[in-house]
């Protein structure tokens, strides 16, 4: 599952959604989106425009976690 970190980082720098909202000129509404990790899509240039803005890498706002409902390997046995 996609992880989006942006509520840590915002946290980190104390900053607000609206402030995010305002020095990168994205609507509110997708900030709220991504910072509550429900967005089913973000544009590459929104992405790019939140690092630039944030001074940090993609890395440090979306993470990749294995999914807990996936395919379980028995112990002993190797894929």
């Amino acid at each position: 599952m996609i992880r989006i970190l942006l509520s840590t980082r915002l946290g980190e720098l104390k900053w607000t959604q609206a402030d995010l909202a305002r020095k990168t000129g994205i609507r509110a509404n997708t900030i709220s989106e991504l910072y509550h990790e429900v967005a089913a899509r973000v544009s590459l240039e929104q992405l790019d425009k939140i690092c630039e803005v944030l001074d940090c890498d993609l890395t440090d706002l979306i993470v990749r976690v294995p999914n807990e409902s996936g395919p379980k390997t028995p112990p002993g046995h190797r894929k």
